[in-house]
């Protein structure tokens, strides 16, 4: 997932949407700085973490890290105290993801999606899509 995120991030500064990425608690190599990008160690839960890393002028916001509940409190921070525009929290857990989007956060959920691709894989239509 951080390889998908860091091409994708990557690709984004590199066409120029985004100013700055900020990756918190996870180890990148410098390349980000390279390219414009801000690499940020911090607890992804303090707010001085976010702030330091610019929440406070942030168009979008990703919350990936290692845990559902971390990702659900800090994307609800993002969005509501913050008022960040774009929020986008990654949900591992396919029946949490589905209870966070009826609640009108924006998710993304990787074993959803793996699921899917797994049944068009063996011929059939995703569950849900037909």
């Amino acid at each position: 997932v951080f390889r998908l995120v860091r091409e994708v991030l990557g690709g984004a500064l590199e066409f120029g949407f985004l100013g700055r990425v900020v990756w918190l608690g996870v180890g990148l190599e410098g390349e980000w700085e390279d390219q414009g990008g801000m690499f940020t160690v911090g607890a992804a839960l303090e707010s001085g973490a976010l702030e330091t890393a610019g929440i406070r002028e942030a168009d979008a916001f990703v919350a990936a890290t290692n845990g559902d509940n971390t990702n659900i409190v800090i994307a609800q921070i993002a969005a509501q105290r913050y008022k960040v525009d774009r929020v986008v929290a990654r949900i591992l857990d396919p029946a949490r993801a589905e209870f966070y989007r009826e609640r009108g956060m924006e998710i993304v959920c990787p074993t959803r999606v793996a699921v899917e691709m797994l049944e068009v894989s063996l011929g059939n239509e995703p569950a849900g899509k037909g």
